[in-house]
């Protein structure tokens, strides 16, 4: 089961989509991100207002953290797309099931290989 170009394409496409979408979302929150406000450091908030702030930046990068490593999967597949080794399993070198690749297509293992890590 070799993966035609028409699969490879609409994974690719959509895999592109969900890129463009990551960036814009890792953009818009660094805008969030109460420290990233340089005149938070000569604020003399109360320390409440204080423990906030701090745990809207704890929430927003966490949010941050999980979509940039979201995007270096995608980056990673792209890249297997354009390098001809998409759909090989990283660990026995089968091809991965292309149901697979359509529910998760940054999946880097078969099936087999992933429930036996």
């Amino acid at each position: 089961m070799t993966l035609d170009n028409e699969f490879l394409n609409n994974i690719k496409n959509h895999l592109q989509s969900e890129l463009t979408r990551i960036k814009k979302r890792l953009a818009s929150l660094s805008k969030q991100d109460p420290f990233s406000d340089p005149d938070r450091l000569i604020d003399n908030a109360a320390s409440d207002a204080e423990a906030n702030e701090e745990t809207s930046h704890d929430r927003v990068e966490a949010i941050e953290n999980e979509l940039k490593i979201n995007k270096a999967a995608i980056e990673e597949a792209i890249e297997r797309i354009s390098k001809n080794t998409y759909g090989i399993c990283k660990n026995c070198g089968r091809e991965i099931d292309r149901d697979r690749l359509s529910v998760n297509p940054t999946a880097l293992y078969c099936l087999d290989c992933e429930k036996s890590k």
